[in-house]
């Protein structure tokens, strides 16, 4: 078992073949609060997506005639040299089949999340963590349905994991250190998951599209203050060479995503369809997507990349030490001036509405056919 850096006992963790450790008896009664307000608002954010009055995957959508995503949002369509070899009817198939991959990698990441939130259950001592790790595992089993069910609706089947996600998402649940869980997944891959759904919530041509992802933020802002509560309860009390492994894995992460996450290379079976060359294409990228233009990017504030460093920056793993880095990217005083909200919080606490609403119709409708019984 690796040395764990944690400094909450709600986060304690034994091998995940030690299943003795679970049966002491004074286990039971060493209950956390901390995760009790989350695990109580489950109830309220409850979604089916096998039930049409939650969402109606059944709704038309014209992929030949109209791109889900905006063509300005499609890296390979702001390159003239890439989109001058297309005609119209390809250029809108190019960015529907791009838009396809990119789900498919969300909907990998929920697997994702759903495994290792499976994994946590094996591990945590602590009984409310726990059942909030139980519960994580629930939710992101509803988004893999509600993923699945989109891309079958629209394309038949999900693409294959690109290398860089599926190499991140293998280590983080296969790791036996608590803390790469939970800055792993519960902030970096959740916080790029707030990002890119705020993204396609915001500009996406499709109803169905936005209305899955507001049903999952309402989830995954959840998933977040998680991560959040750890970086409270751990950051403040790590020793000097704690916080320096735990800061340096971070930084060498985002690089990693930054980088290697939405690469030409990961999308080159695309490409051959309309019979361009990926490395051909990832030429032409380059030439119009530098630093700046990535730069630009990082300035809106649901770009992914934005969001995982300002989730970073708030819960106190980046210090003076690593920070140049970022800022190579971003203005790093304007994402300390913004606060720790993320884009996706307010979609979510909009959700949370509708969701009791349509929740409290289904019980008083429940209980009415139990008195008929």
């Amino acid at each position: 078992m690796a040395q764990q850096i944690t400094y909450d006992k709600a986060y304690d963790a034994v091998a995940p073949e030690d299943f003795p450790a679970m049966l002491e008896v004074p286990r039971y009664g060493r209950r956390s609060d901390a995760f009790d307000g989350i695990i109580s608002a489950t109830h309220d954010h409850f979604w089916d997506p096998l039930d049409k009055s939650y969402i109606d995957f059944d709704q038309p959508f014209d992929l030949a005639r109209q791109s889900i995503m905006p063509a300005d949002t499609i890296i390979e369509l702001r390159c003239e040299a890439v989109a001058g070899r297309l005609d119209d009817r390809q250029r809108i198939q190019l960015a529907n089949d791009v838009t396809h991959w990119s789900i498919s990698n969300l909907l990998h990441g929920e697997q994702g999340a759903l495994s290792l939130s499976a994994s946590l259950c094996h591990v945590l001592l602590d009984p409310g963590a726990q059942e909030y790790a139980a519960n994580q595992a629930r939710e992101e089993a509803r988004h893999v349905a509600g993923f699945t069910r989109y891309i079958a609706a629209r394309w038949g089947a999900p693409l294959p994991a690109g290398k860089t996600i599926a190499a991140v998402l293998g280590d983080l649940v296969s790791t036996p250190e608590i803390y790469k869980k939970i800055v792993g997944m519960q902030m970096l891959v959740e916080g790029l998951a707030m990002g890119a759904f705020a993204t396609f919530n915001a500009k996406t041509n499709d109803p169905v599209l936005r209305r899955l992802v507001q049903l999952v933020m309402s989830d995954e802002a959840f998933h977040h203050r998680f991560g959040r509560l750890w970086a409270a309860k751990t950051i403040k009390h790590l020793s000097d060479e704690e916080h320096k492994k735990v800061e340096d894995w971070a930084a060498q992460l985002f690089q990693m995503l930054l980088f290697n996450l939405i690469n030409t290379e990961q999308k080159q079976a695309i490409y051959a369809k309309y019979g361009l060359d990926w490395e051909w294409v990832r030429d032409a990228v380059r030439e119009t997507f530098g630093d700046e233009e990535r730069r630009a990017q990082l300035r809106e504030s649901t770009n992914i990349f934005r969001v995982l460093i300002k989730t970073l920056l708030h819960a106190g793993i980046i210090t003076a030490r690593t920070a140049p880095l970022y800022a190579v990217w971003v203005d790093m005083d304007e994402l300390k001036a913004e606060g720790d909200a993320i884009p996706g919080d307010v979609v979510a606490e909009e959700m949370l509405v509708v969701l009791r609403e349509i929740n409290a119709k289904r019980r008083r409708i429940g209980a009415k056919d139990v008195v008929a019984g």
